[in-house]
């Protein structure tokens, strides 16, 4: 049987507050929730795969039990599904007397408008309905919903990220851990802090029942390269290489500024100054990474500025 017919990302998803991987401050805050059987407006904020949604869902089925309503905010992100949806829901009572929750998820995906209404609308009937938002960008919220919310950073420690990513390999029966242990924790650490794609990364190498450390030496090959073109300013055959490799990084440029970045701290034959204009305007584009529509015109956009 193939080991893809377990989708190791869906069987640890957590279905318990333990099961997160919570700093300590985060985890006595969600302990006070559950004793007293009550929550206040939250937001929980931090990159993907930390968490945010299993959190917020574990809260509503098996702490709180209540009625709720589930949105998927970056699919449903206009107004009419704050004033239809939203608001029908929060202005009555449930039919046991107690708070009913509304889950947004991913509420940095609504409009401008849509996020002002909703506002209005989390003040209104604060009486009878709670809100769960999850956020991955703080700053696509507009500071009048972050002020009427609990700001929770999920993203969690290091050290138990790891720890968590080996105890997955402890439950696979992966008995080479120890062998592969650098190299495991590396992998991982280009994952931080996003704990669903290490769990993928970590299938990945496992196929076999065993941690398989895969050669990148192609992918570095790829990086070297592009940073030769650069600097010799072939803008044009550039972009092609880029395009004619692209299943060498699987389509993956914001992984492929990383890795150009850490080539670039680590090359010998540039000085120092060089050195830090170039990382300085990688990083700019590694930050734009998160709003731009195309990811390949902005890789393309960062390697001519640098050439």
């Amino acid at each position: 049987m193939s080991r893809f017919d377990s989708l190791w990302i869906e069987k640890y998803r957590p279905k318990n507050i333990d099961d997160i991987v919570l700093s300590d401050n985060n985890k006595s805050i969600l302990q006070q929730y559950v004793s007293n059987q009550d929550i206040p407006q939250l937001i929980f904020i931090g990159s993907a795969g930390i968490g945010k949604t299993s959190l917020a869902k574990i809260i509503t089925h098996d702490i709180l039990k209540c009625q709720y309503l589930y949105i998927n905010a970056s699919d449903e992100n206009g107004i009419d599904t704050i004033r239809s949806k939203v608001t029908n829901f929060s202005k009555t009572k449930s039919y046991d007397g107690t708070n009913k929750v509304i889950v947004l998820d991913e509420v940095d995906g609504l409009t401008i408008d849509a996020q002002r209404c909703l506002r209005n609308t989390m003040e209104e009937y604060s009486d009878y309905t709670r809100f769960i938002l999850t956020a991955n960008y703080k700053h696509k919220v507009i500071p009048a919903l972050l002020s009427r919310c609990q700001s929770l950073d999920l993203t969690p420690p290091l050290d138990l990220y790891l720890h968590r990513c080996f105890n997955v390999l402890q439950s696979e029966n992966c008995d080479n851990i120890d062998e592969c242990k650098e190299h495991i924790e590396k992998m991982c650490q280009s994952c931080y802090p996003d704990l669903r794609q290490a769990i993928n990364q970590l299938q990945k190498h496992t196929l076999s029942g065993k941690y398989v450390v895969i050669d990148n030496a192609e992918c570095d090959n790829l990086v070297k390269t592009i940073y030769k073109l650069v600097r010799n300013n072939k803008t044009l055959k550039m972009r092609k290489y880029i395009i004619e490799n692209e299943t060498t990084f699987n389509g993956d440029y914001v992984q492929l500024l990383r890795d150009l970045f850490d080539h670039v701290h680590s090359h010998s034959t540039i000085n120092d100054d060089m050195k830090k204009k170039h990382m300085l305007l990688i990083a700019e584009h590694i930050y734009r990474s998160a709003f731009v529509a195309d990811q390949e015109i902005n890789l393309y956009s960062c390697l001519l500025s640098l050439s």
